[in-house]
């Protein structure tokens, strides 16, 4: 029966001027009373558990809430007065709450920050009982305390389409967004914002698929995969029929999304307008996203050629090359690693002797333009500045490579069974990009979250005797090739023959709406698509004109990953380690797998690993010639030969596993930078070795391991120690970096942390030593580096690598108010510079001294110069303001936000850097 309706406009929806307006040239009591229409609901019915191993110590937490939906009345009455619908932001206080509570956290205490996710729901704690389309072979639950949909069923087909239905009710709004993004029509769909143009254009420009494109990648994956592929087709066709059976019953009850009137798909009076039906192609649409965002490791190819070139002009061909090499960190000895007992899996290493390099020739790389034909607000200051930054985040090899875990054997904890504490962070959004679930069904048993749109299973979540989690891991499955060009711009050679490119193009208008003001204007994307994928540069290679394309192993394959989550969630599959690593080796999308059950712990990493040419480096573009594709490589079907199962990242019951981004194992490289001996992974590392030392490890002890490190600055623990000793290397003597050191210690012994002098008060401890270390941050990497490596190297590499992502940061690939920190940035290369200059045995240091030019007492006089300078800049400078925080708020700068994705707002939270779905899981039996 109707719930609840989805409303939500990434991060693009804004409140615009008119909307007050509108507000008062209606009487919005009587607006909202003539809305508001009752909702129907069934006789509450238990959902009883089934086959529940976890002897109620399964918790998940996923904030704001799980109710993504909201009617324009709800809307109205949230803009106006606030209030929420339910469910809506129920979860957020305990999440936002575990900052200021872990310290004193016991296992009785950890459901008062976490949801108790337990399969079923008990009788007295059930809300609602539908039978979705009176349907009798599917049920949907609904618990009182987090309104999450418990979805059973007798049938296949009636599982999935309740499925839909729930994801529906929950989250039809996002999901109709994130498919319009994925086929690159944002902005006729909601409006023409600036942040809607830089949104689609950033997908768009790696994944321009045509509907004949997203139809064969289904037709393959079901082809090639069997009965799983069938199964998988059924399930998908059933999952739509329940998403648009609620589309039906929403728009006929009128009890739909409020966003399709404010973005007038809708006529509140008349009811005039449609809400188009999901085809199976939109689920590749949405795939596609989703893979482009966490799972697609690789890229920037051209920008690390542009830097080696800078390094070779600077110190001439062979010391340039090891300058380049030291700061590129393949594989730094002194890196954190998943796997730490010394495993060694090789994998997008330095060749001995490149072979098919087609490094740019200098100053001749362009980047491919995407719009044209822009007018009106297509065309503005505010569209330019959007599509460089998107251009710039579709090209880099800086993948939002978000998310930790942290799992320890049960020989090392309490009880003797595993623990872990583990989630993606997929950033803050209202609602968010995940949705909650338990599914039962023949042949699917599972409780977890699932990107919106994808929810026919599970994602990440617990089975009946296990769990499961991922982070992003970013290996290397992106290359660049360089292609000939002949005859003209737009014709290439392909195995010696002249070959046209494809043109691909995408046009989109826009023109003012309720929820976005912005003034029409239209503009066509443009992609020239070549056998080895979409042309992103221009250049001469050798006075030969190329086009630089990308090409992803996972391209033309984004529908793939179904079969492994399909295995994930099927309780006659997962039985034991083995066959986990089994399911996860179905999933081509790149990610790191972590696994719990009563017994035993398990890691695979994830992903089509091409297998690359003799000789090719994967770290700069190839010619885009037969002897360096990928090995057996068609490109009517970009498929290949990829490393074998055993050559990924894998292990069963190692001590203790932690991913927070960092390496997976020696010699694997990953495509983006910043491996080195500061990683954000450390601060996890670091604590659950201790635990691991001490022994007898509970949930609650992980927890807090897991907490305290999302509360810690990462400069402060691991660099700022040498930063102080350098400076203190001679007595201070003048008193305003006496004053700023003494400042610095102090917070550095109170242990680094980003937080609130009590729960709520909006104000930091050792507010001043945070302030110095924001300000001097940024000023310490520029006067330490460019002046040994010049301008323009030590520009090309802030290019490969930013230099800082403080949680107020409005740079860097999550931007500000994300949560997620300290991810990207130059600590390991400054932790190995100052202890090369103080005289530290360094394992893989930089290729020469930079601080100072190796002198101690001169890179000490550039440390206490550019503190003193950090010391005098006042808050309103370090932490200027923005749309939500007056300058000098520190706090409120930190500060998490729920990007608004449509028409309802949340508070902001008190900073952590922790995933924005979290489990803590310890199964007492097996089956």
């Amino acid at each position: 029966m109707p719930r609840r309706t989805p409303r939500n406009l990434l991060d693009r929806l804004r409140t615009p001027g008119g909307f007050p307006g509108f507000l008062k040239a209606a009487s919005v009591c009587a607006l909202i009373a003539a809305l508001l229409s009752p909702l129907a609901q069934g006789t509450a019915v238990a959902a009883t558990a089934s086959n529940d191993y976890c002897g109620g110590q399964c918790s998940d937490i996923l904030p704001a809430g799980e109710n993504g939906n909201a009617t324009l009345a709800q809307i109205l009455l949230n803009q106006v007065f606030g209030t929420q619908p339910s469910h809506a932001e129920d979860q957020l206080g305990p999440y936002a709450n575990l900052a200021s509570g872990a310290s004193t956290l016991t296992d009785a205490k950890i459901n008062t920050f976490f949801n108790d996710a337990s399969f079923g729901v008990p009788a007295a704690n059930v809300a609602s009982t539908e039978n979705p389309s009176g349907r009798t072979d599917v049920t949907i639950v609904r618990d009182k305390a987090t309104g999450v949909p418990h979805i059973t069923g007798t049938t296949r087909y009636g599982t999935e389409y309740g499925a839909g239905y729930a994801a529906a009710e929950d989250r039809l709004w996002l999901m109709d967004v994130f498919r319009h993004v994925g086929r690159g029509q944002l902005t006729t769909f909601a409006g023409g914002a600036a942040s809607n143009q830089g949104l689609e254009q950033e997908f768009y420009r790696n994944a321009p698929y045509t509907e004949a494109e997203l139809q064969s990648q289904i037709d393959n994956a079901v082809a090639n995969n069997g009965t799983r592929g069938q199964q998988a087709l059924s399930d998908a066709n059933a999952y739509l029929a329940g998403i648009n059976a609620y589309i039906d019953a929403s728009d006929s009850g009128r009890y739909f999304p409020g966003e399709y009137v404010l973005t007038g798909h809708k006529d509140s009076i008349t009811n005039a307008g449609t809400i188009d039906h999901f085809k199976i192609t939109d689920l590749v649409a949405l795939a596609s996203v989703i893979g482009t965002l966490f799972g697609s490791g690789g890229g920037g190819e051209v920008n690390n050629a542009i830097s080696l070139l800078a390094a070779q002009e600077k110190y001439g061909v062979e010391q340039g090359t090891k300058v380049w090499e030291s700061f590129r960190e393949r594989n730094d000895p002194e890196a954190a690693l998943t796997l730490h007992n010394g495993e060694s899996f090789p994998y997008g290493t330095k060749p001995t002797t490149a072979q098919g390099e087609a490094l740019p020739d200098a100053g001749s790389v362009t980047t491919e333009p995407l719009i044209y034909d822009a007018t009106g607000t297509g065309a503005n200051q505010s569209a330019d500045a959007a599509s460089a930054a998107a251009t710039a985040t579709a090209l880099s090899s800086a993948k939002r490579g978000m998310s930790n875990a942290l799992v320890v054997s049960g020989k090392y904890t309490a009880s003797g069974h595993p623990i872990a504490v583990f989630g993606p962070q997929t950033g803050y959004f209202a609602p968010q990009l995940l949705m909650l679930q338990e599914i039962q069904g023949p042949g699917i048993s599972a409780r977890g979250a699932s990107f919106a749109g994808l929810s026919m299973y599970v994602e990440l979540g617990r089975g009946q005797d296990y769990s499961w989690s991922a982070t992003t891991s970013g290996q290397d499955i992106i290359d660049t090739y360089a292609v000939e060009l002949c005859q003209d711009d737009y014709h290439y050679l392909f195995h010696g023959t002249c070959t046209p490119m494809e043109e691909i193009e995408q046009k989109n208008s826009w023109t003012p709406t309720t929820a976005d003001g912005t003034a029409a204007g239209s503009y066509t994307m443009r992609v020239w698509k070549t056998e080895y994928g979409p042309v992103e540069y221009r250049a001469t290679v050798g006075g030969k004109k190329v086009a630089y394309t990308t090409l992803r192993s996972s391209y033309m394959h984004e529908a793939d990953s179904i079969i492994g989550f399909q295995m994930l969630n099927d309780p006659d599959y997962v039985k034991s380690p083995q066959t986990f690593q089994s399911a996860a080796q179905h999933i081509n999308f790149t990610f790191n797998w972590f696994y719990a059950d009563s017994s035993h712990t398990a890691y695979y990493n994830s992903g089509n690993n091409p297998v690359r040419a003799s000789g090719v480096d994967p770290e700069f573009p190839i010619w885009g010639q037969a002897a360096y594709e990928w090995q057996n490589w068609d490109p009517t079907t970009n498929t290949s030969d990829y490393t074998p199962a055993s050559a990924h990242p894998n292990s069963i019951d190692q001590d203790y596993y932690i991913s927070w981004n960092n390496k997976q194992a020696l010699n694997y490289t990953t495509a983006s930078w910043g491996d080195g001996s500061v990683h954000r992974g450390n601060l996890i590392d670091d604590r659950v070795k201790k635990l691991v030392a001490a022994g007898g490890v509970t949930r609650s002890a992980l927890v807090k391991a897991m907490s305290d490190a999302s509360l810690t600055d990462l400069r402060a623990e691991d660099v700022l120690p040498d930063m102080l000793k350098v400076i203190n290397s001679s007595a201070v003597t003048d008193t305003t970096a006496a004053a700023a050191v003494t400042k610095l210690q102090t917070w550095l012994t109170a242990g680094g942390k980003r937080t609130e002098t009590s729960a709520g008060s909006k104000t930091y401890a050792n507010a001043d030593a945070i302030r110095i270390l924001d300000a001097w941050w940024p000023a310490l990497v520029k006067a330490e580096f460019q002046p040994g490596l010049g301008d323009t190297l030590y520009t090309a590499l802030t290019n490969n690598l930013y230099i800082d992502e403080t949680p107020s940061a409005a740079h860097g690939p999550t931007g500000s108010h994300a949560g997620s920190s300290f991810q990207y940035g130059w600590w390991s290369y400054v932790d190995k510079d100052l202890r090369s200059v103080l005289g530290q045995t360094v394992s893989g240091p930089l290729a020469q001294q930079y601080c100072g030019g190796g002198s101690l007492s001169a890179c000490r006089d550039i440390l206490i110069s550019t503190l003193k300078t950090a010391a005098g800049a006042t808050a309103a400078t370090v932490y200027p303001g923005d749309t939500l925080c007056s300058a000098g708020d520190q706090w409120c700068a930190d500060s998490i936000v729920q990007r608004t994705l449509g028409g309802i707002k949340h508070y902001n939270i008190s900073w952590q850097n922790r995933p924005t779905f979290q489990q803590v899981v310890e199964f007492t039996s097996h089956r």
